[in-house]
């Protein structure tokens, strides 16, 4: 028996299908790290390209190996014709008997409407926060000190694998804050530095603003008429009279 399993991010921990599909009998599981509803799935086309005919294809659940209804009953019927078995460990379906293929189809088409019903929940959901002046986002788990240690570590020749384990968070989202950094390279040192207290300083760097006021100038002498009559004038043009 091969195994196949999918969780849609990197933050997401495939462990619980791995458990269940090696309890199952499983001796090799292939795991997707992508959405469903995304075809670039290469794991999947490498477990379809390493079973041969006899052997039988476990999954966890029937979502975790097609994008639709009409995927999974292509992917399906064309492992029946290569002669290999497709069971679905959480619904119980075996696709060898009629009335296990007739449960595959009622499965896939429930799966499919599942999948429609989060996606417009999620969009209106984000429609309403927007109204209302929100982004809808979750909160980043790259908090400023997370990413400076990230870029230090990375400045060291860590590898981004090594540096989500330390920092206990997931490859996606340190490569979402590295690349995000990248664009903005000023981000956290500009807001470390506006946390910073001013700088306090020194008393009396400048005199005083009266000091600095321009010393009034005395008004001119006002000069005198010259239609007046200077002192001794008056006598001696008596004296020549």
């Amino acid at each position: 028996m091969v195994g196949y399993a999918r969780v849609s991010t990197f933050e997401q921990d495939p462990a619980l299908q791995h458990d269940a599909l090696t309890a199952a009998g499983a001796v090799r599981v292939f795991t997707d790290y992508a959405s469903g509803a995304t075809a670039a799935r290469p794991q999947l086309i490498a477990c379809l390209d390493f079973l041969r005919p006899g052997d039988t294809l476990a999954v966890w659940r029937i979502d975790r190996l097609g994008r639709s209804v009409a995927d999974l009953t292509t992917i399906v019927n064309d492992l029946g014709a290569r002669g290999i078995q497709f069971p679905s460990l959480t619904e119980a379906i075996d696709t060898t008997t009629v009335g296990g293929e007739l449960v595959f189809h009622i499965f896939a088409a429930v799966a499919q409407m599942e999948r429609r019903l989060i996606s417009e929940r999620t969009r209106a959901g984000l429609a309403a926060a927007r109204a209302r002046g929100r982004a809808g986002r979750r909160p980043t788990v790259m908090t400023p000190e997370r990413l400076i240690a990230a870029q230090a570590m990375r400045a060291q020749g860590m590898t981004l694998i090594q540096i989500a384990a330390t920092l206990g968070i997931g490859r996606s989202s340190l490569v979402r804050g590295l690349a995000q950094a990248s664009a903005e390279p000023d981000s956290v040192t500009v807001s470390n530095a506006l946390e910073q207290p001013a700088i306090a300083l020194p008393e009396q760097v400048l005199p005083p603003a009266q000091e600095l006021e321009p010393t009034p100038v005395a008004p001119p002498t006002s000069v005198p008429d010259v239609g007046m009559q200077l002192p001794g004038r008056s006598t001696r043009r008596g004296a020549e009279t």
